[in-house]
């Protein structure tokens, strides 16, 4: 089992001055304390619009600074919005090799389309057509990273011609990839096209059981085609997270901010908008304990009931739990002080004999990702003779050959 943190970095009305700022400052620091503690992974979205609910728009900015502020963590695209209309495919494969680089090759690249009317609309994405162009335009920002030159791409999302795009990251051929999840049929593209899941739903050990022994049957079997040069098998949980040695008081602190972060993503797929003008606390506070029903988070509580939790997802198959921390109005403290309990006590019971856990796991694996690789149909490399010489501009020739 591997461990995550993840951001949003959610930030409820009223706002005071400095909000922001202090917000993502606190949150570097519990990327700190989670990468002393050893916690596996930081997540971050990439959000558009999406007031109150995420302030995380420019994630590639704020993945940078946590990993030139830690040592050991891996830094995790969340995802990224990689339909051209939101961010040009080589600029994301520029993007995530600098970050490889500067990480020491750290990154995960998770890959997404966005879901509500706000990011879909403000960016004219068609909807209908929202993960043709996502697949797409992953694909080829994979081959960017890898071929040297990329040949270039005529495509329905974009076209662009042969470049070699660089940098090229520090993992070959190059971080693994993820696809965000909510559902059964999500999972299944997921492990249909190589991809790790990363399922930001909220399910039971059963449902999850479920999900697992669909996503690996199907990497098993020759339906798996990557979509990328490598093979991501990993399917990892989204889940609350508070902690405390008082059961109520771990409540307390986290629930009402787990409960919120439900409550905001539906609304803003559900409900009308006005830029500017979001009510999403305020309606949830409206709402909450009348209309909203009060929803059980099993990483919220004791260290005892965290690790109860932790090994009943161990053995439906998880592979990676990644705790939703800061949500709502969850204060600062009490999230630092939840990941010291998490490190005291809970987390290495399950870093005992972890190692030789996935290399078993990669050795049962190993054939069927061979497999899997030799289905891929690859773009072929160019010929030198092939590559296309880009002719300087009459205007340059002119200023070079004048007298």
């Amino acid at each position: 089992m591997r461990f995550g943190v993840f951001y949003e970095l959610q930030l409820p009305r009223p706002w005071e001055a400095g909000a922001e700022r202090r917000l993502i400052q606190e949150a570097i620091e519990q990327v700190q304390i989670a990468d002393r503690i050893g916690i596996d992974h930081a997540w971050a979205v990439e959000h558009h619009f999406l007031e109150e609910y995420s302030h995380c728009s420019a994630s590639d900015v704020f993945l940078t600074a946590l990993a030139a502020k830690t040592e050991q963590i891996r830094v995790g695209f969340g995802i990224r919005q990689v339909i051209p209309h939101y961010n040009h495919p080589s600029r994301t494969a520029e993007s995530i090799a600098m970050l490889d680089l500067i990480s020491g090759g750290r990154v995960e690249f998770g890959i997404g389309e966005g879901a509500t009317r706000l990011e879909l609309h403000g960016y004219g994405v068609p909807a209908k057509r929202k993960q043709a162009l996502s697949f797409e335009a992953a694909e080829q920002i994979a081959n960017m990273m890898v071929m040297e030159p990329y040949p270039g791409f005529e495509g329905e999302g974009f076209s662009m011609p042969c470049r070699n795009v660089i940098p090229k990251p520090v993992q070959k051929p190059h971080p693994p990839m993820w696809l965000a999840c909510t559902n059964r049929k999500t999972i299944e593209t997921a492990a249909r096209n190589g991809l790790g899941a990363l399922a930001f739903s909220f399910v039971d050990p059963e449902e999850a059981k479920n999900w697992a022994d669909t996503y690996y049957s199907i990497i098993k079997s020759e339906e798996c085609v990557p979509l990328g040069h490598r093979v991501n098998a990993n399917i990892a949980v989204v889940a609350g997270f508070s902690l405390h040695r008082d059961a109520e008081e771990g409540r307390r602190r986290g629930q009402e901010g787990f409960e919120f972060f439900r409550y905001a993503i539906n609304a803003l797929v559900a409900n009308d908008a006005r830029p500017g003008r979001s009510r999403l606390w305020e309606e949830f506070e409206e709402l909450r304990g009348r209309e909203l029903p009060t929803i059980p988070a099993p990483g919220i509580g004791t260290p005892a009931q965290c690790s109860e939790f932790i090994r009943e997802f161990e053995e439906a198959g998880v592979d990676q739990i990644i705790w939703l921390q800061q949500s709502g109005k969850n204060r600062h403290a009490h999230i630092c002080e939840s990941l010291e309990l998490f490190g005291r006590d809970v987390l290495p019971e399950f870093l005992a004999g972890r190692e030789a856990r996935d290399a078993r796991k990669e050795e049962d694996l190993a054939p069927h990702v061979e497999k899997a690789l030799a289905r891929k149909r690859w773009l072929p490399d160019l010929a030198d003779g092939d590559i296309p010489i880009v002719k300087a501009s009459r205007e340059r020739e002119a200023y070079y050959h004048k007298d």
